[in-house]
C-alpha cells in the first residue's frame, strides 16, 4: 500500500541529500528557490504538501533532474 506521508518524507530526504551534496544551507537553497527557509525545512521533513509545479521549481533551483527527487530505494 502506498502511504502519502511516506512519499513526502522520501521526496524531502532526496531534496535534502541533493542540497547537501551541493553544499548549500537551507537558507541559501531557500534564497535560490525564492521561498522562505521554513518552507524548505518543512519540505525536507516531509511536512509540506508539494504540487508537481513546486517539485519542478525546487529541482530546477538545485539544477537536478526530477528523477533524483522521485528515486525511492
Amino acid at each position: 500500500m502506498i502511504v502519502y506521508e511516506d512519499i513526502l518524507k522520501k521526496i524531502g530526504l532526496n531534496f535534502r541529500a541533493e542540497r547537501m551534496r551541493k553544499a548549500l544551507s537551507q537558507e541559501k537553497f531557500a534564497e535560490i528557490a525564492n521561498v522562505h527557509t521554513n518552507y524548505i525545512g518543512k519540505v525536507e521533513r516531509g511536512e509540506q504538501n508539494l504540487t508537481i509545479k513546486k517539485i519542478v521549481a525546487l529541482a530546477n533551483s538545485l539544477d537536478i533532474s526530477i528523477e533524483k527527487i522521485f528515486y525511492f530505494e
